[in-house]
Parts: C-alpha cells; structure tokens; sequence
C-alpha cells in the first residue's frame, strides 16, 4: 500500500479547477486540477509541509501530533480544500496516521457462538458476516440461499472474487457496474485502515493482474462505506430480488460486519424469499 495517500491527494486534487476555489488559472498545467502549491495556500500550511504530507513523510514542528501523526487540523484544512465527504476524510486519517497492525490471527476470522445465533435468529432476512477483507465468514440458511457461499472452499468466500473473478457474477448481479465500483470503494477503504494487512495486499494484487475493471476502478480511488443501501440479484430460483440490506458492525470483533438484507414485509421480493426458504427446508428435510 505504499504512496496510497500521495496517489489519493494529487487524485483529490485532481478533481477541483482553480476556479472553483477562487484562484486565477496562469499559464499551461502539466496536471489537471490544483496545484500542490495552491493546495498548501488553500490549507494554510506551507508548501513544504505540504509536498512532505503527499509524499507520506509528515513534518516536523508544531504540526505534529505527540504522537507523531499529522495533527487534525491540518488534515481537516486539507479535506476541507480538496472537498472531501465523510468517508474520504476517514480515509484521509487513516492513510496519514496508519495504526499498524500485524496480520490478523485465525482467532480473529472466528465468528462468536452468540453472533451465529442472531444470524439463524432472522429466519425471514438473508445474513452473513463479513470481516475487513470482505471474506464471508458465517451466514444463516437463507443468506446461503442467496449468496451461494456454503458450497465454497474458504479461499472462494469472498465478494470481491465473486464480483470480478466469477463469470455468473454480470447476471447474478443486473446492475453488475454499480456493484463492482461499491465493492472497490468499499475495499479500499478498509484497506486504508488495514495498511499491514499482507493478505489484504495479495488480495488487491491477485485481483488487479486478473480483471481489468479492478484495475481501473481501484484506479480511481474511490472510497465509500457499504452500511447500508439497496442491491438486486438475479437468482436462478427465485427470480429478480430487490433487496435492500443494513450492516452492523459487532463491537467485540470490530472487523466483523452483520450484513442483513431486510426486504418490505409483503414485498414481492418477500414473499419470493418465503418460498426460497420453503425450498431449502424442503431440500434439508
């Protein structure tokens, strides 16, 4: 994940013309949007500290932290000049003062006893558990009528690998695009809080050499949290479902995820869902 935050700043940066912000435009731009300079004007920092901040060198003096990350109110200048929303602000912090973290035990993928009861607990919503990966790590039966991840081996239970890597995945999902680009945004923003995640970096490699619209998505740097919204799937049984979904995050293992798809009462996708479990009670039974 090296010059992450050099490569989101000057994208950032990118994206605004000086006249938006006030500032004249003089002469010919080797780069579209701002300039570091005008950035660092903007900001009210120095164009040192700033080039040092892009190149993931923070600086020294009195805009330092005591802990030695960049302070908040330089991050929020910035943020504030780039026009950053919330979740590329929470991105921006997490690029410029990285906890580190060594890579997560095998305890730390174990979905607690009390956890599994909620997710069979909600016998009428698809759920499973997602940890920081997007690795699908416990579903109820229903959730596995959906999703599809209890006939896989553990390596395959992962939604950025279905998304890009699996070819059904463009009918299963109808607005495959829309899908594929929150799946990124999402990732990526999890990896900015996970910088020494290697296995979180083999993922983004193993994904970036396979598919070119990973490439190109991941490209663009794009974050954006998944808590909540509305996806639709194609399925080979119970037809198109429209399925709005809420994310929980669980407080003793914060890198776990409780994503619940919670349909309409008496929505057609509700009722094509009571007879999906009908059809998977029949087949267990």
């Amino acid at each position: 994940m090296d010059g992450e935050l050099g490569d989101f700043l000057r994208s950032r940066r990118a994206r605004i013309q000086p006249e938006e912000v006030g500032l004249a435009s003089y002469g010919r731009r080797r780069v579209p949007g701002l300039r570091r300079e005008e950035v660092a004007q903007l900001a009210g920092v120095s164009v040192d500290y700033y080039i040092r901040l892009e190149q993931g060198r923070g600086s020294g003096g009195t805009s330092r932290t005591k802990s030695g990350g960049v302070s908040d109110a330089v991050l929020d200048a910035v943020a504030r000049v780039l026009r950053l929303d919330e979740a590329e602000h929470e991105y921006l912090r997490a690029l410029a003062r990285p906890r580190r973290r060594s890579e997560s035990s095998p305890a730390a993928s174990r979905v607690r006893p009390g956890v599994r009861l909620i997710l069979d607990g909600l016998d009428r919503n698809p759920a499973y558990v997602l940890d920081h990966r997007m690795d699908v790590l416990a579903w109820n039966a229903l959730g596995d009528a959906v999703v599809g991840f209890g006939d896989k081996a553990p390596g395959e239970r992962n939604m950025p690998r279905r998304v890009f890597l699996d070819p059904a995945a463009r009918d299963l999902y109808p607005d495959w695009p829309a899908i594929a680009s929150q799946t990124v945004a999402h990732l990526r923003l999890k990896a900015g809080h996970h910088p020494d995640d290697a296995a979180m970096g083999r993922l983004v490699g193993e994904l970036s050499a396979a598919s070119e619209d990973f490439r190109r998505l991941w490209a663009d740097h794009l974050v954006k949290p998944c808590d909540h919204g509305v996806k639709q799937i194609r399925h080979p049984v119970a037809g198109l479902l429209t399925l709005p979904y809420e994310t929980l995050t669980i407080p003793a293992a914060p890198d776990q995820t409780i994503v619940a798809y919670t349909p309409e009462p008496g929505s057609e996708t509700a009722e094509r869902l009571a007879l999906l479990g009908s059809w998977v009670t029949s087949r267990a039974g």
